[in-house]
């Protein structure tokens, strides 16, 4: 991707009809069945994203020159109305992990699938997950089962700030495995809201850094 002055010069297909207005929602990029390879094609679709680091850690490589250190941070981005995005990077320096993660986040972008799954409720807003799915990360497995509107939500903390950003307001959630991993939890989580029906963009993360 580059950019000149502030003035973003789009690389790939999708970007130039964003850029040039023929693609003006992200509904429509993921009709087009383009991918998406551009951060600065969600910054346009999904002006009012939010992002929330998850989790920063310290990485060590031992290399023949030395030790070598690398920050690696997970993001959580989304605009609390559908679309979610979980990226993470690694770089020497915290603040250039964190936008590389960001990035990769945007990239990663899917969209959920919410409904009104609960017996309990029947009010038809979008506001749990229409069923019950699993995610599964490393160890961590996490289950989300509707809920009644007005619940909130029944989770982690890691959990929350994801199903947060996606825009689910009241779920049941049930747990296996070390949580405490946030790296996992936050995937297993995201990987449930995807399992839930979601569309995702057409594109695979880029090699992480």
């Amino acid at each position: 991707m580059a950019y000149y002055e502030n003035e973003w010069i789009p690389q790939t297909r999708l970007g130039k009809l964003v850029h040039e207005g023929q693609i003006s929602s992200m509904d429509e990029a993921i009709e087009s069945g383009l991918p998406v390879r551009e951060p600065k094609i969600i910054d346009i679709l999904l002006p009012e994203l939010e992002d929330e680091v998850l989790d920063i850690n310290m990485v060590q490589r031992m290399t023949d020159s030395g030790r070598r250190v690398k920050f690696r941070a997970t993001v959580i981005v989304g605009n609390g109305n559908g679309f979610v995005g979980l990226g993470q990077a690694k770089d020497v320096q915290v603040g250039p992990a964190i936008r590389k993660a960001i990035d990769a986040a945007k990239i990663n972008i899917i969209k959920v699938r919410r409904g009104c799954g609960s017996w309990e409720c029947g009010c038809g807003l979008e506001h749990t997950v229409p069923s019950q799915v699993r995610g599964k990360a490393g160890s961590v497995l996490v289950e989300l089962k509707p809920a009644p509107r007005g619940l909130g939500l029944a989770a982690g903390d890691t959990a929350r700030k994801v199903l947060e950003k996606a825009g689910i307001k009241d779920v049941w959630t049930r747990t296996e495995g070390t949580t405490r991993t946030t790296l996992n939890f936050a995937k297993a989580t995201f990987n449930a809201l995807h399992n839930a029906g979601t569309v995702r963009m057409p594109a695979k993360m880029e090699k992480e850094a």
